[in-house]
């Protein structure tokens, strides 16, 4: 006996047609009301342009003044580079498509706005590394007096740049891709796949590009601590500032990254998860705000550049 299923072309009693797939690059989500896709537009308006404003000042204060051209000021301003330009180009993207509430630039925008996003947040996260080993390199000295020194400085700025290039060009040539989110009016790496090459690509890049930063964040704050327990009385007072800026400013780019981290794995372990796409937006959208707290803490936890800041606004007005 056959049991295979009848040509779809065979003549039968006519059935409810299926409803039209959405296409994110043609209409809004019909789920979601237009008014939260505008006030996701704000959130976004304003994120922009504090970020881009914030990051230029620290950018141009740090590079004018010669007093605050050292090593480790050098990756802060990449830190504040990488900020600034995943504002420019990711954070413009989003508030123009949550405008319209889709995609309406076309696939090149959504690729082009999931590779800054994704491109410049590993930089980011890889310059937290980097100033995390400087900072156990410096306190803890375990080469003698060594210190981060300008060649080291540009040596680790150009290794992350070319890691952090290495794994996000991928999606763009064929290795997963960069896709719409949910809710339609932002772009990620394809965490909702079931493919095998997605999996693979996913399994890898959040290896390499959040577990290991992460490590070498947790292992140098770990003997860091552990070092300024023992010499609290004789440390200087500007290298416990320094570290405690830094501190700082890992804890507020991984509260702001880490609600997504677990999102992606949750929805690459899990691809059924049946989630509401304003619920699964929100921390696509929270981890963009990371861009605005490096500036503040920087510029408020740095004596030394807050009065350069304070002098170059006395000159200008």
């Amino acid at each position: 006996m056959d049991a295979s299923p009848a040509p779809a072309n065979e003549s039968g009693p006519p059935g409810p047609s299926a409803p039209a797939p959405w296409d994110p690059f043609r209409h809004p989500l019909a789920s979601v009301p237009p008014w939260h896709f505008r006030l996701l537009a704000a959130v976004m308006l304003v994120v922009t342009s504090l970020s881009l404003a914030e990051n230029l000042a620290v950018i141009l204060v740090t590079s004018k003044f010669k007093t605050l051209r050292q090593p480790l000021n050098y990756v802060i301003v990449n830190l504040s580079v990488a900020d600034l330009l995943v504002s420019l180009t990711g954070g413009t993207i989003s508030f123009l498509a949550n405008l319209r509430g889709y995609f309406y630039m076309g696939r090149w925008a959504c690729v082009l706005e999931g590779f800054a996003v994704t491109f410049f947040g590993i930089v980011a996260l890889w310059s937290l590394a980097l100033l995390a080993f400087e900072r156990y390199v410096v306190i803890c000295r375990p080469r003698g007096n060594a210190r981060l020194g300008g060649k080291h400085a540009a040596l680790g700025i150009a290794f992350v740049w070319s890691f952090s290039l290495a794994w996000t060009v991928p999606p763009t040539v064929g290795w997963s891709s960069y896709t719409t989110s949910k809710i339609g009016t932002t772009c990620e790496p394809n965490w909702y796949s079931r493919a095998y090459t997605d999996h693979t690509y996913i399994i890898t890049f959040f290896t390499t590009c959040f577990i290991v930063p992460l490590l070498v964040i947790l292992v140098s704050y770990g003997k860091l601590m552990q070092k300024l327990r023992k010499v609290r009385r004789t440390a200087r007072k500007p290298e416990r500032q320094v570290t405690r800026m830094v501190v700082v400013m890992v804890v507020a780019f991984l509260v702001c990254w880490a609600p997504y981290a677990a999102f992606s794995v949750l929805v690459a372990a899990c691809p059924s998860v049946e989630l509401d796409p304003r619920l699964a937006a929100v921390p696509a959208f929270f981890s963009k705000t990371a861009t605005v707290y490096n500036p503040i803490i920087y510029v408020f936890m740095n004596k030394q550049v807050l009065h350069t800041l304070k002098m170059s606004i006395s000159i200008i007005l």
